[in-house]
């Protein structure tokens, strides 16, 4: 399955939860009035409109509009719920139902009737019916002069929840991507307002090829013409000019239209009632997601049982259950990685979030920030997800803050004056990496060197010989910061320190990297889950241990002719590598029987440890350690093979950092 057509899957599957919500509510009203029931339908058709739009499928959009107009009204007290407006309603939200069943089938939803149905709705309130629904009529340019305005149109301003403004926009002529940056300025007029009319129309500013950089926007908005013209500003934009305006008057009814060309109106009670009810296979559902927990954990439990059962087949040598093993641990596998699937949630659910912060940092720190985002589509579990968004929040606003120079001081350093700033996700072996990467100033190491011995975190002496890493790792200590000054954003030393604490929550770590006068890039190791790992079982002084395997590098035999002393510590020598050998004595005791060496790696750090026995590989569920046992060095968890024993899982990160 493409994107696009996930994307369309969910939309449907939202669309039908809406439509859903309307009709019921719909049928409220019938009864009498109800407040709840109104909101109910108001949020929905608003939801509705908003993904609809986003889709481009305007037929869909354009009907969810007239519904929320008139739901506006209704809400103002200046619209009265009667039969006749009810069945209208209906109707529309039968065109709903049939357009959704277009698009889930590949259309675009379109289907015949919907012009004449909404402006039957726009005929309840006394409006204009949207752009491309009224008879055929010629284009609208700039130049166009308004119609006259209206007493009715006046009170309709008044319902359109504020005054009414007009915001010219010109964006500059050497923006690439005119119709790219004149759909944002639109979405972000209409975050503070509603739109009202555009000239050209939204099709047109939103074409690639017949949009040539200027429009017209008419909006209803409470914000004031300093929050409409910030909204309408931004990279690419020339000039917003905002200026108050009346509303342009309305289109007459679709009944009084039909009267004047000596036509019957519509019976759109007849069509409703006429309207044959079609089944329709239910393809989506929603499951609480602690359903989906309590069967993870099910089949966590089937995976340690798996092999107990293995165990006891090797004992017994029972060659029946051995066929039966096998089938099962297909099926279990099968499962397994089925749950696994179904908890992977494509990172765009939270990446998508950052634009409007992003848009809305650099607004309140006068800086131009271009933001671009790259492999949405990569796939975390969703226990990963959960603790994901704080800790790219903190990093996206440190980018903005200390790392983007304003436009000024970019130019005079010879770089162009908007920033740019690239938040990108990707697969790699078994891990997730995603970046924070920025073309900033970079990291001024010796100014955090200085806050870092003023803080007595190191000594004069220390700091001349330390490498860029281990003096990026002092951001990370809590209350540390470099700022000069204390802002709404920085300077009081919270933020990567919360970074690093959420990173190690989740299994993961956080890599830095900074060129100065170049920019600085985060880089975050993720696990794309938490409960399910391969790991090698070893056993060192007669105690057993897991260690996974995507952090081991290599194995080899160990022999005393191998081993070199540097001061206190064993090391060896592998392939032209010198390695620190750590016996883990301090965790399993003092051991004689060491010949294998296994060699880890995190990140691109190496350490080897010596083991009496490699048991072999399996595959089993890592438990987190309980509050009561608290944190261990050098172990990360627990897991509980196939005999029952309790194991302890290596936290590799811990031991290869540690000094």
């Amino acid at each position: 399955m493409s994107d696009l057509d996930t994307y369309r899957a969910l939309y449907v599957a939202e669309s039908r939860e809406n439509h859903e919500t309307i009709v019921k509510n719909f049928l409220i009203l019938e009864r009498g009035l109800d407040k709840a029931a109104i909101d109910e339908i108001f949020r929905s058709a608003h939801s509705l409109k908003g993904m609809s739009a986003s889709m481009g499928f305007s037929m869909m959009e354009r009907v969810c509009h007239a519904m929320e107009d008139v739901f506006q009204q209704i809400r103002n007290g200046t619209l009265k719920i009667t039969q006749a407006l009810v069945d209208h309603l209906l109707v529309a939200s039968d065109d709903i139902e049939q357009m959704l069943d277009d698009i889930e089938g590949g259309g675009e939803g379109t289907i015949e009737g919907v012009i004449e149905h909404v402006a039957t709705l726009k005929g309840h309130v006394g409006g204009t019916p949207p752009d491309g629904l009224n008879e055929p009529r010629a284009e609208v340019t700039l130049s166009t002069p308004p119609r006259e305005e209206s007493t009715s149109n006046l009170a309709l301003a008044g319902e359109m929840s504020g005054p009414v403004y007009t915001v010219k926009v010109r964006l500059s002529a050497a923006c690439d991507n005119k119709n790219i940056r004149g759909m944002i300025v639109l979405q972000n007029i209409e975050e503070i307002g509603r739109i009202i009319r555009v000239i050209p129309s939204r099709e047109t500013v939103e074409d690639d090829n017949g949009f040539e950089g200027t429009f017209e926007v008419t909006l209803a908005s409470d914000a004031g013409e300093e929050a409409i013209s910030g909204a309408a500003s931004g990279t690419d934009v020339e000039e917003a000019a905002v200026s108050s305006c009346t509303v342009y008057p309305g289109a007459p009814s679709v009944q009084a239209e039909a009267a004047h060309e000596g036509r019957a109106a519509p019976d759109t009670r007849k069509e409703r009632t006429e309207k044959t009810e079609k089944g329709r296979e239910v393809k989506n559902i929603r499951v609480d997601i602690t359903r989906l927990d309590q069967m993870m954990n099910l089949i966590e439990d089937l995976v340690i049982n798996r092999g107990r059962i293995t165990q006891i087949a090797k004992k017994y040598q029972i060659k029946e259950l051995d066929e039966t093993l096998s089938m099962v641990g297909r099926s279990v596998s099968d499962l397994q990685n089925l749950m696994m699937n179904i908890r992977m949630i494509p990172l765009s659910v939270i990446f998508n979030r950052f634009p409007r912060t992003v848009r809305d940092i650099a607004l309140r720190e006068g800086k131009e920030v271009e933001f671009n985002i790259v492999g949405g589509d990569t796939e975390l579990d969703r226990s990963v997800m959960d603790g994901l968004n704080d800790p790219l929040l903190h990093l996206i606003r440190n980018a903005i803050d200390h790392g983007i120079e304003r436009a000024d001081d970019r130019e005079r350093a010879g770089k162009p004056r908007c920033g740019n700033l690239c938040l990108s996700a990707r697969r790699d072996r078994d891990n997730v990496i995603i970046e924070i990467a920025d073309d900033g100033g970079g990291i001024r190491a010796d100014r955090v060197i200085a806050k870092a011995i003023e803080r007595g975190l190191v000594t004069p002496e220390a700091a001349a010989s330390m490498e860029k890493e281990a003096v990026y790792d002092f951001l990370f200590q809590a209350g540390f910061s470099t700022a000069d000054t204390i802002t709404d954003l920085s300077g009081r030393g919270v933020g990567l320190d919360v970074v690093r604490t959420a990173l190690q929550s989740l299994k993961g770590t956080i890599h830095v990297e900074s060129t100065l006068g170049e920019g600085t890039r985060f880089e975050l190791i993720l696990p794309p889950t938490m409960a399910i790992v391969d790991v090698m079982m070893v056993r060192i002084n007669s105690r057993r241990c897991a260690i996974p395997v995507a952090n081991i590098v290599e194995v080899a035999s160990l022999s005393d002719d191998r081993i070199h002393s540097v001061g206190s510590r064993e090391t060896i020598l592998m392939r032209d590598e010198v390695l620190l050998l750590d016996r883990l004595e301090d965790m399993f005791g003092s051991s004689v029987l060491s010949e294998i060496l296994v060699v880890l790696q995190h990140q691109e750090r190496k350490r080897s440890i010596a083991v009496d026995v490699i048991e072999g590989q399996q595959e089993v569920v890592i438990k987190p350690l309980g509050q009561i046992v608290g944190i261990c060095r050098g172990i990360s968890g627990v897991t509980i093979p196939g005999d029952g024993e309790v194991v302890p899982v290596l936290d590799v990160k811990s031991i290869v950092r540690e000094n």
